[in-house]
Formats: structure tokens, C-alpha cells, sequence
């Protein structure tokens, strides 16, 4: 008999995975903290042609890219003079189900369905699971979607539900849970039970998935305007989605191009707190994700995450979550698109970067998501208010996540704010000395958080000493 107890099944999670997931994560590890990246993204096997393909054949990708004239307009209206960018969206709501994750989940299930696997699981709470959900069906796999839902109340955000309904209606079986660690219990447990694959959002196949996106949207620029978008901006939370985006730019040779993230300014929730969970009227693309998954990748269902947002990012912006109700509100109205929160959380970002870039630039929003009973403005306010969250109009910059919704007065009032990358940057630093318990740093060690933290190894030095941890001097291996 296996041991199931919680501990039990957490020491038996690298076998698990090893066998759910068909890659050998030992093979891509290296002495002391780092591991090569590269070598595991093209393990998939697959070229960014090969995904294209595997992407058609169910209707995924190739979405269209909209210029938005009259945000546009409007952001020239509180912009200085000469200022104002062409503001774009890819819109990747027109994937069969509803999001760009459709792109990760159809590279994970074709290899799931090629490497002969019964069914699929993935734990989400987000629009993954209906992508996975939805290509399970067209591939004629079983699906089980992992749903973080609840607070011990068993009250659940109206956009969770509203996903698990869309999962369910593509086939799949929702296992509902309440916040807490039984997620990733409950998740190893089914994969040992079922021997399904695990589509993780982080394995290589979700990324290599993503880059068909980036790649896709430079194109499109190129063929219409002639020439590569100034910035793109994505939505951060796991990191996959800036991850894959950024190496499907780079790519498609747009070395230039500037890539943004944004996550919606979710300070002092926590995620795992039970009181806090309802707290948030955002489930996705927020800094209760963005931040620690960009501080410390390999916190996911892999033992090590192909999503690695620090090494792509040029800028971190926040947003607030009035912000994003608002702009949301402006797109239906003034462009006609009713799409939900995630990509418009990018949205808000790219307005208020527009005011600071020249009219001829064009800046990108690289995703949208469709919209739904649960994703509405309204009954996520109504959530919010009768949870104790005050919601007024006025200044966002006044916000207090978990206190107030704070929806700007006037379209001027939105204001992106820059986070410190090189503060993010020592975190991930410190946390990789802490999970490795790291007593030296070795030459190797340096040159993998260099790449990890997109900088030099002079500054990693730098990082190390003021963390007074010892290193081997330049010139040792």
C-alpha cells in the first residue's frame, strides 16, 4: 500500500511528475543551483513551424490584430504634445477557447495524445482549463481541470465559477478545492491514480506554445505597418505568458522590441490566506502571482518551471484593479469589444505608456480573453461590495487592495507604476541562496543567476555581497 498521507505523497511528487509529464527533469540539471534552460525548451522536440501546424489543425492561432483608433484618440487627449503611440491588441479571444491559452494547452495535448496517454489534468483556477479542456475534446481525451475555488466559507469568486462552468461545459471533470496546500496534494494524487499527462502551464510544450504568439504578432506589424512594434505588453502572473511571448519576438528577429509586463497591484493579500482569497476581485495577472513567480520560478507542478519572466523583462508595471474595470468599460464602449480582465489589465498598462511615447510608435497587448457571466464588471463589483470592499470613484492612486475599488474620475488619472526591477532582481537572488541553502557561490552558480536576472555577473557580485554571501572570485570554477 503507498502512503497517501500528505507527506507520503509529497516525497513521492519528483516520480510523479517524472512519469506524468514524460520528461526526465535530471537530465537538465547542473552542479550547484542552475540547470539549462535551453536544453529543456528543446526537449519538446518541436520547431516553432511544427507548433504552428499542430495550433491549426484545431483552429488555434493566427487571431487578427486590432488597432485601437479611438483609445487611441483618447489617450492623445491626455497625452503632451506630439505624444500618444497607436495601441494595439492581439485578439486572442477568437481561439476556440477564448484565450491565449489555447496556445499553450494545444501543444501540451497533441504531445499528451502522441506519447499515448488516456486523459489529461492540469491545476488551474484560470482560463487554462477550459483551453485544456477544450482541446482534450477535439483530441478525444479524458480531461480533469483542479480548481482552487473556495475560502473555508465555501464562497466562490464569481470568476472562478464562471470558468469551471466553461470547463465543464467542454467535457471536462472540475475537482473543486478551498484554498490551502491540499491543491497540489489532491493534484499529485489524481495524477498517480489516473497515470494521466499533466499539461502543466509550465512544462516546455505551454511555452513553446506561447512563442507561436509573439512570433505571430510581429508579423502582423511588420506586414501592416512596416515595421516591429516598440513595446509589447503582457499580462504577468505565472509568467508563462511573457515567457513564451518574448521568445517568439526574438524569434521572429524583433530584437528592439521592448517587452513589458503589468500585473494588477494586489499588495498585502495573500494568496494563501483563507480571509484574504475573497478579498481580491482579480483570480489571475496580479502581483499575488506576478511577483513571487518572478522571484522564484520553480514554485510550481514542475520540478523546474519553463516560465522564467525575469530573463525576457525590460519594464514591470502595476495597475490597479479600478484601473482595469475602467478600461475594460472603455473598450466595450468605445471600440466595441467586450473582452475580460486579463488582457486588460495589459490594456491599462499600454494606455498609460502611450502618453509617454511618440504618436508614430506602436505599442502591442499582446492577449485578450473572452468574457462571462462570472467575468463581468458588475457582478465582480457586486462580489467586491458585499465582501466589505468599499468601490468609489476618484484617484486610483489612493487604492488599499482589500479596503476600496477605486475607479479613476477621469482618464488621465491612470497611471502605470514602475516596479524596481533590480529589487526584483535581489530576491530572486535571495531566494535562490535560501532554497539551496548556499554556504559559496560558485563561478557556474553566478552565471546562471546572471541569465536568470537578465544582468551581468558583475552585478550578481554585487547582489551576493550585499547579502553577505561568500563566492569564488573570478577566474574559479
Amino acid at each position: 500500500m503507498k502512503d497517501n498521507s500528505y507527506q507520503g505523497v509529497m516525497d513521492r511528487r519528483n516520480e510523479i511528475m517524472k512519469k506524468a509529464v514524460g520528461l526526465d527533469y535530471q537530465a537538465f540539471e547542473r552542479p550547484g543551483i542552475g540547470f539549462d534552460y535551453e536544453k529543456m525548451m528543446k526537449e519538446t522536440g518541436y520547431t516553432l513551424e511544427e507548433i504552428q501546424k499542430i495550433q491549426a489543425a484545431t483552429g488555434v492561432g493566427n487571431t487578427p490584430l486590432l488597432e485601437l483608433k479611438n483609445l487611441t484618440a483618447l489617450v492623445r487627449k491626455v497625452a503632451p504634445q506630439g505624444k500618444g503611440a497607436r495601441i494595439m491588441i492581439k485578439d486572442e479571444a477568437s481561439n476556440p477557447s477564448g484565450s491565449y491559452k489555447a496556445r499553450r494547452a494545444a501543444a501540451a495535448v497533441y504531445h499528451a495524445k502522441k506519447l499515448g496517454y488516456e486523459g489529461v489534468i492540469a491545476a488551474t483556477s484560470g482560463n487554462y482549463g477550459a483551453a485544456v479542456a477544450s482541446q482534450a475534446a477535439m483530441l478525444g481525451l479524458k480531461c480533469i481541470i483542479v480548481q482552487e475555488t473556495y475560502d473555508s466559507r465555501t464562497v466562490g469568486q464569481p470568476e472562478i465559477i464562471e470558468k469551471a462552468r466553461k470547463c465543464e461545459a467542454l467535457g471536462a471533470e472540475v475537482v473543486q478545492l478551498s484554498v490551502g496546500p491540499e491543491l497540489f496534494y489532491e493534484f499529485l494524487l489524481l495524477l498517480e491514480e489516473t497515470g494521466y499527462f499533466n499539461a502543466s502551464l509550465y512544462t516546455p510544450y505551454g511555452i513553446a506554445g506561447v512563442e507561436t504568439l509573439g512570433y505571430e504578432l510581429v508579423m502582423q506589424v511588420r506586414e501592416k505597418y512596416g515595421k516591429d512594434p516598440e513595446v509589447v505588453v503582457c499580462t504577468n502572473a505565472g509568467g508563462g505568458n511573457l515567457t513564451g511571448t518574448a521568445r517568439g519576438i526574438l524569434k521572429a528577429g524583433a530584437l528592439d522590441t521592448r517587452i513589458v509586463g503589468a500585473s494588477v497591484d494586489l499588495s498585502g493579500l495573500h494568496m494563501a490566506s483563507d480571509t484574504a482569497f475573497n478579498k481580491k476581485s482579480f483570480t489571475t495577472g496580479h502581483t499575488g502571482f506576478g511577483l513571487p513567480f518572478t522571484t522564484w520560478p520553480d514554485r510550481t507542478d514542475v520540478p523546474r518551471s519553463a516560465a522564467r519572466p525575469l530573463r525576457y523583462m525590460d519594464r514591470y508595471l502595476s495597475v490597479t484593479q479600478g484601473e482595469v474595470f475602467y478600461i475594460t468599460e472603455a473598450l466595450a464602449q468605445l471600440e466595441g469589444l467586450e473582452r475580460g480582465p486579463a488582457g486588460n489589465t495589459s490594456l491599462v498598462a499600454a494606455f498609460s505608456l502611450a502618453r509617454e511615447m511618440d504618436q508614430e510608435a506602436i505599442v502591442v497587448v499582446q492577449e485578450t480573453e473572452y468574457t462571462g457571466a462570472g467575468k463581468h464588471i458588475q457582478p465582480q463589483l457586486s462580489f467586491a461590495r458585499s465582501n466589505g470592499i468599499e468601490v468609489k470613484t476618484g484617484d486610483p492612486k489612493d487604492q488599499v487592495p482589500g479596503v476600496n475599488i477605486i475607479l479613476p474620475e477621469h482618464p488621465s488619472l491612470i497611471q502605470a507604476v514602475d516596479l524596481d526591477l533590480d529589487h526584483i532582481r535581489t530576491s530572486l537572488v535571495k531566494n535562490a541562496v535560501k532554497q539551496y541553502q548556499v554556504t559559496e557561490m560558485t563561478r557556474a552558480d553566478i552565471a546562471y543567476l546572471a541569465l536568470e536576472t537578465r544582468s551581468s555577473e558583475e552585478a550578481v557580485e554585487g547582489i551576493l555581497d550585499d547579502l553577505q554571501v561568500a563566492y569564488q572570485k573570478g577566474g574559479k570554477q
